[in-house]
């Protein structure tokens, strides 16, 4: 079993990430992480300069800490698996940064009143990109360095080819893979995730409204309920065959004991499916 950790407190979550971190690379830099996490807090709270804090419902703050703490506990079990090729400290870097980044398209500047952050749904990988590239360059960052940060986040997008995705070598490749596999498991085992999703129809909702789209046509639910009712088959026949093909398994790296013993996550997700299945039958009644 996984230590519990509490992901509406980003201080819990970086902690967490501070001790994988310094028990990866024990020679690495004891203040990366606390860094990185006062950005990102600054940003989802509407503390950086130009723009707002996140006022999107499901898409908040808490969805990227549930990714970053996922993420972070695979590349660990990877490590200790001996996996080929070995994840530096650079691209672990890298890779944190990504996640943490990865849903910073959905901020508003501060000029931007209609509406929330979830009406740039459909067009948030591009601007979480844009985002990334647009700080961490101000930061200094390498080209070469933001360009991966990019690569990896554009892993998270829905219909996205992963084999167009230039990556400039395997072990950026494997990160932004992990990070794609994070970002699905890590919202979809929350405890509260069958509960959260009326919001993130709403979400859907929006974008489609935004977009000039009508809501039937640009969403493919009529409702939040029927959002739920096929959730679970979104599970079976995308999430699971995404995991498995575009992903390539590499949840497995958090099964504990590696590499047969039970996968935490993926029990939670198949709880919160049963959960919703028992739910959606008693409706039916």
């Amino acid at each position: 079993m996984f230590i519990a950790v509490d992901t509406k407190l980003p201080s819990a979550v970086e902690a967490q990430v501070a001790s994988i971190y310094s028990g990866l690379f024990p020679d690495g830099d004891g203040g990366f992480v606390r860094q990185v996490f006062q950005w990102a807090d600054g940003f989802f709270s509407g503390r950086y300069d130009g723009y707002q804090g996140i006022d999107a419902s499901y898409h908040d703050f808490e969805h990227t800490l549930q990714g970053t703490l996922c993420l972070v506990r695979l590349l660990r079990g990877r490590h200790q698996a001996g996996a080929v090729p070995v994840v530096s400290q650079r691209v672990f870097e890298l890779g944190l940064l990504a996640i943490l980044f990865h849903d910073t398209g959905y901020l508003k500047t501060r000029d931007d009143t209609e509406g929330t952050g979830a009406k740039y749904t459909q067009v948030h990988v591009g601007r979480s990109a844009d985002f990334a590239k647009e700080f961490l360059s101000r930061q200094g960052r390498a080209e070469a360095d933001v360009a991966s940060i990019q690569n990896m986040i554009r892993c998270t997008g829905v219909n996205v080819d992963i084999n167009r995705i230039p990556f400039q070598s395997a072990e950026e490749r494997v990160v932004g893979l992990a990070l794609g596999t994070a970002d699905l498991l890590g919202q979809m085992a929350a405890v509260d995730y069958i509960d959260k999703l009326p919001e993130l129809y709403e979400e859907f909702a929006e974008a489609a409204e935004f977009s000039g789209q009508k809501v039937a046509r640009a969403v493919p639910f009529t409702s939040a309920w029927d959002l739920m009712s096929k959730t679970p088959g979104f599970w079976d026949g995308y999430v699971l065959v995404k995991l498995n093909t575009d992903f390539e398994r590499l949840y497995e790296f958090l099964n504990q004991p590696y590499p047969d013993g039970p996968n935490e996550y993926l029990g939670h997700i198949e709880r919160n499916i049963a959960r919703l299945r028992r739910k959606l039958e008693a409706a039916a009644k």
